[in-house]
């Protein structure tokens, strides 16, 4: 189990990280004509920022591995740092990085307004898309993962009563509550689904408390989190409970050991990475404006099972489901 002093540990690593790889990219100054060549990218991350043990994590290890696998450097920007967006993509333009990412669609309005004073700087939005020619953008087909976490909690539950809690209520978290719910039907009908939208994603015992709630009140017995820090504190709190719970965007089993059966892997890093790596290959373009990872392009997909024991009845069953999803023979009905 981990412990709180554990958790924030896990939260100084990855400020360390954060520290020691903007220490590495301010070296930018002194480094030597052959170095300044290679490709600057910079990233402005979600609001919650480092050290959410989720989604702006999940970004940095792809600009990481970019970084070392293809000898870029990269910068980046958080809220805590420049107090709003306009003011992060501001300074990213003004420090001549060749691409320029916003992370999350909540940073849409901001990134739009800088690219368009910027019409020849190139950007890329995670989460959502633009209509300006300067800007690409990557998006996932959540629904798909999360119609498979769905399906793992209908196989898992004892109670016949699962939940679902959102962060911020939002198109893309109605996409991850779409598909949740019809894979619970899929896997088990009889099960219902309860969805609370917590309304923040960066407060943990925020989303401890919607979790007990959703325990005590209403007998659930799985919880799928994709609220971020606010999920974490969720996580916790079921296995505090002694219940279940799937995580979100990484693998997140090591932040509550006893309870995440699962995660829904986004793999922001891989996506970021991949356009990285097609940017550079292409003198500085994307051949494709829009890019869309789901299941088939591995954008989505489980963490390993743990916690719980399947029969080989119900692992055949997950991997038909899979499969369904890939080959189109199962459609997930969006609001």
């Amino acid at each position: 189990m981990l412990k709180s002093n554990t958790f924030k540990s896990l939260i100084g690593i990855s400020a360390l990280v954060a520290l020691l790889s903007l220490t590495a990219c301010a070296s930018r100054e002194t480094s030597t004509a052959s170095a300044q060549e290679r490709p600057e990218i910079g990233v402005v991350l979600s609001d919650v920022g480092l050290g959410d043990q989720s989604y702006s994590d999940a970004a940095f290890r792809g600009l990481v591995k970019a970084r070392d696998e293809e000898n870029i450097l990269f910068d980046y920007r958080e809220m805590a740092q420049t107090g709003t967006y306009d003011e992060a993509f501001k300074q990213l333009v003004e420090g001549d990085n060749d691409l320029i990412i916003g992370l999350g669609y909540m940073v849409k309005e901001s990134l739009e307004k800088i690219a368009k004073e910027n019409p020849d700087q190139q950007f890329l939005i995670v989460d959502d898309t633009s209509e300006l020619p300067n800007v690409a953008s990557i998006t996932f087909k959540e629904e798909e993962g999360s119609y498979m976490a769905g399906v793992v909690a209908g196989l898992s539950t004892k109670s016949g009563h699962v939940g679902f809690l959102g962060g911020v209520e939002s198109d893309l978290l109605k996409k991850f509550q779409a598909g949740y719910e019809q894979g619970v039907k899929a896997a088990n009908p009889e099960a219902d689904v309860k969805s609370v939208y917590a309304g923040d994603f960066g407060k943990s015992d925020l989303g401890a408390s919607i979790a007990a709630s959703m325990i005590q009140d209403d007998d659930i017995d799985v919880v799928y989190t994709a609220a971020g820090l606010t999920g974490v504190g969720a996580l916790q709190e079921a296995q505090k409970q002694g219940k279940y719970a799937i995580g979100v965007d990484s693998d997140q089993f090591f932040i509550a050991e006893k309870a995440v059966i699962t995660s829904m892997i986004k793999n922001v890093d891989n996506a970021i990475f991949s356009a990285v790596q097609t940017f550079n290959e292409n003198d500085g373009k994307f051949p494709q404006k829009d890019m869309v990872f789901g299941l088939k392009e591995e954008g989505v997909g489980l963490a390993p099972i743990r916690v719980v024991e399947l029969t080989s009845e119900q692992q055949s069953q997950i991997d038909k489901l899979t499969q369904d999803l890939i080959s189109g023979n199962i459609t997930i009905q969006l609001p």
